[in-house]
């Protein structure tokens, strides 16, 4: 048995001071003081929080774009969101066009099964939709995934509004969700068209051509398709602009329930003149591009606000890493290239816990995060009462939090797989300082225990 003494643990009720104990990959008990006996294992965790471990929902692991894999592996990713404080990731497996779901789901489990720190689950993403969709949807339904993704952008992943349309109302029918990339794919390839002919080549030019009516443009359309789906439930994943949160509160003033709302700590914490930063000959900017782009410090600040407010529900990170050295690069203007050849996407994975909790300060309590960054996606993506919660039965996912760590973000002392960090010299408030996955003890103070026992989360 392993036995967390004298922490405050953060229980759905609140805060309070117990012992906890851990036997069989379950949470055994939790009393005010728990015996220990021969062979125990025993925590110290005196001046710190006992969470639920954390779940980023929304990742992109061991992932090939067509001409790049991600730089993290599940091996190295899962590794890195442990430790972190994250011991459940939902990643993006993808059903490419000419690509059955079920084929798609066992490659994903291929790449992912054996090689993980943290737990894992799926949802699957839709390139294509027709004949033998609806049976390729029940299989999945069997095979644990319950939340699907489509795209309004990218030409090779998106499906037009009627095929949209369908799949939120297939989805609906078996109690599933849509997740949903909200972006004006048309728009963003006639106004990449118009910046380049502008002669903007560099990074710059990637918000540019993501201006945010492109997002609230999409958002809106999704809330209105889900309307006529009778109310199917979505996700809006990533969202990252005050027009796009206008969008769904005039959804929701319309009588719309089954919205939910995710954002990542980028779009809370930078801002687009990123995009001009100095350093890398000029090309640093190439760090921040991802989609949608940063955005506007009013952006930011409202997004702030909604996460206070309750109108966002969950913080994940669409960690999709690529490194500067090897795969950004190829869009450098100097060697013949543009914002449109650097591959999208940036890490994450590892520092969300850390730089939430900074960003927030007091203003967020040790309850709020634990809603923001394991309830809630625990109940909006089908892992609840599991997981999400500390409770007698629960799994022994558990994060000893150390409220009064200092220390800084840096790309040299990580664990991501990847040459830099887009939160290089965060100076961060708090660490995750024990992390136990299913009951074994991965991560300490940022650092791996070598153990790899994270499981497929059938949802």
């Amino acid at each position: 048995m392993i036995i967390i003494r004298n922490g405050t643990l953060v229980l759905p009720e609140g805060l309070v001071r117990a012992d906890l104990a851990m036997e069989g990959g379950r949470i055994a008990r939790i009393a005010p003081s728990v015996e220990a006996h021969e062979g125990d294992e025993v925590h110290d965790a005196a001046g710190c929080w006992v969470m639920p471990g954390l779940i980023d929902a929304h990742t992109h692991l061991q992932c090939w774009t067509g001409i790049d894999w991600t730089a993290d592996s599940f091996e190295t990713g899962t590794r890195a969101a442990a430790c972190g404080g994250t011991t459940t990731v939902v990643d993006y497996a993808t059903a490419d066009r000419g690509v059955s779901m079920p084929d798609a789901l066992a490659e994903w489990h291929r790449r992912a099964d054996g090689t993980c720190t943290a737990n894992y689950a799926f949802h699957m993403a839709i390139a294509e939709w027709g004949e033998g969709s609806l049976e390729q949807l029940d299989e999945m339904f069997a095979g644990g995934v319950r939340t699907f993704k489509t795209y309004f952008a990218y030409d090779h992943l998106k499906l037009d509004d009627a095929q949209t349309l369908e799949v939120l109302e297939a989805v609906r029918e078996r109690g599933g969700m849509l997740c949903v990339h909200c972006e004006n794919g048309a728009l963003v390839n006639e106004l990449q068209r118009r910046v380049l002919a502008r002669g903007v080549v560099g990074p710059e030019g990637h918000p540019l051509s993501r201006p945010a009516e492109v997002e609230a443009e999409a958002v809106s359309r999704l809330l209105y398709l889900a309307h006529l789906a009778g109310d199917a439930p979505v996700n809006v994943v990533h969202l990252s602009t005050e027009l796009g949160l206008a969008a769904i509160r005039e959804a929701r003033a319309r009588g719309q329930r089954n919205i939910h709302v995710e954002t990542c700590p980028q779009y809370l914490v930078l801002d687009d003149s990123r995009y001009l930063e100095e350093g890398e000959d000029g090309f640093a900017g190439a760090k921040y591009v991802m989609s949608p782009p940063l955005r506007k410090p009013s952006d930011r600040r409202a997004l702030r606000r909604a996460v206070l407010s309750g109108e966002i529900e969950t913080i994940a990170t669409d960690h999709c890493s690529f490194n500067m050295k090897g795969q950004k690069d190829r869009g450098r203007p100097d060697a013949g290239g543009n914002f449109t050849m650097i591959p999208n996407g940036g890490p994450g994975i590892e520092h969300r816990p850390a730089v939430v909790a900074t960003t927030f300060g007091d203003e967020l309590g040790p309850c709020d995060l634990v809603r923001l960054m394991s309830e809630n996606p625990a109940r909006v993506f089908g892992m609840w009462p599991r997981k999400g919660r500390l409770a007698e039965g629960a799994d022994a996912d558990v994060v000893v939090w150390d409220p009064a760590a200092r220390w800084t973000i840096s790309a040299k002392t990580q664990q991501q797989a990847v040459d830099y960090t887009p939160y290089e010299g965060f100076e961060a408030h708090g660490r995750a300082h024990l992390v136990f996955v299913n009951g074994e003890l991965v991560a300490r103070d940022g650092e791996p225990t070598g153990v790899m026992s994270g499981s497929y989360v059938a949802r």
